[in-house]
């Protein structure tokens, strides 16, 4: 395992979407507030690498927020990335 210490995954979690033109996104200011496409109970997405590996619930660590992991998602075999330095 030692052997993974020194790789790193970028983490990113997708609260929610939502559209709007240029113009209205660059008039908001401070404290301006942008509607998500979602409700507070919805699960939230969870990528690794730009790729959705997981979904997941918005959960609160004291002052700190975090996610709690509701499903792992599979990915087929078509998908996954090919070995190239021999047999699995």
């Amino acid at each position: 395992m030692t052997t993974l210490d020194d790789i790193f995954v970028d983490i990113s979690v997708v609260l929610g979407k939502s559209e709007m033109p240029i113009h209205q996104l660059l008039r908001m200011g401070r404290g301006a507030v942008i509607d998500l496409d979602v409700s507070e109970d919805d699960d939230v997405e969870i990528y690794a690498n730009k790729t959705l590996v997981a979904t997941g619930q918005v959960v609160l660590l004291g002052e700190r927020i975090g996610i709690s992991v509701t499903e792992v998602l599979r990915r087929g075999p078509e998908i996954r990335p090919m070995r190239t330095d021999g047999p699995l």
